[in-house]
């Protein structure tokens, strides 16, 4: 028999857990449901590293994403438990000035001759997606695995549903502005290289970077709008080591472990965060379309999100 709910969170992922866990955190009593272990959705295989990226609305990933680094910041402190580390890098091309208003809060950021110079939380998500489950199911949440056809079957067992299904969202709302951005990525043994970069071309659906975690130097990437593929294209996969060792030629020899592709919950009208009434007297929370940038302002969306449940 099901466990008594006061609100059953749709998704499992990054977004899903941590609003979960804040509503736990606050007595109400949560179920998550998703259809997939946190292992195998779409935050297990992001590079992870902070920073809003491929998110709108501009006006809110601003204080969403700063709200989130605090946080970070302090889970930093247990990187083994937490899975969060502060990592000094660069961002290639970047200024200040070019950045919102968010950027003048990054302490330490110093403009260097290849970008910006910055340490920020890169975060290995396997590590921080067990840690979200460990921890709500100490503040007495539950994670169960359910595939969801509609919002219905869930406000038919809790009075709040909260919708952090990611891509999922596109059928279940549905909302057609919902979009795959498909991001593959390498992950080889790491042959020293302790600091991350990233180099992205808006206008390419190529970037690049490298990201150092404990299973390995995570090398990429791609953002292909509409690309629903799944499977690694080896030919992409020799694009991304190309790339990265003109950066670091130390990769080129570099053992590949892994290849991994991950799809982006992108939204057309950007981050959605709203509550509607459900037929029956119920209350649906939406909390997605966060992009490339769902890790970066996990916490602060899901802390607005958490406001509408009331």
């Amino acid at each position: 028999m099901s466990a008594v709910a006061d609100a059953i969170v749709v998704g499992g992922g990054v977004s899903g857990l941590t609003t979960a866990l804040l509503l736990a955190e606050r007595g109400v009593r949560v179920r998550v449901w998703s259809k997939d272990p946190a292992s195998a959705t779409t935050s297990a295989v992001a590079g992870a590293l902070w920073w809003p990226y491929r998110i709108e609305p501009a006006a809110l990933v601003g204080g969403w994403s700063l709200e989130t680094l605090r946080v970070y910041e302090e889970l930093s402190a247990d990187p083994g438990r937490t899975g969060v580390r502060m990592v000094a890098g660069v961002h290639g091309g970047e200024r200040l000035a070019a950045l919102g208003p968010w950027a003048r809060r990054l302490e330490g950021a110093t403009e260097v001759a290849g970008g910006l110079r910055v340490t920020l939380p890169l975060i290995d998500m396997p590590t921080h997606l067990r840690w979200l489950e460990d921890r709500l199911a100490e503040a007495g949440g539950v994670v169960e695995r359910r595939a969801v056809t509609g919002f219905a079957e869930a406000a038919a067992e809790a009075p709040v549903v909260v919708n952090c299904a990611g891509l999922g969202a596109r059928e279940l709302v549905p909302d057609s502005g919902v979009r795959p951005v498909r991001g593959q990525l390498v992950v080889v043994e790491n042959p020293g290289v302790d600091e991350w970069f990233t180099l992205a071309d808006p206008a390419s659906s190529a970037t690049t970077y490298l990201f150092p975690q404990p299973g390995g130097l995570v090398l990429g990437g791609t953002a292909e709008v509409d690309d629903p593929r799944t499977a690694p294209d080896p030919r992409t996969a020799e694009e991304i080591l190309a790339r990265c060792a003109r950066v670091r030629p130390e990769v080129a020899g570099a053992r590949v472990i892994s290849h991994r592709v991950g799809l982006r919950p992108a939204r057309d009208a950007g981050v959605r965060i709203e509550a509607e009434p459900l037929p029956g007297g119920g209350l649906l929370v939406h909390n997605y379309g966060h992009g490339g940038a769902g890790v970066t302002v996990a916490r602060g969306c899901a802390r607005a999100a958490a406001q509408l449940v009331g």
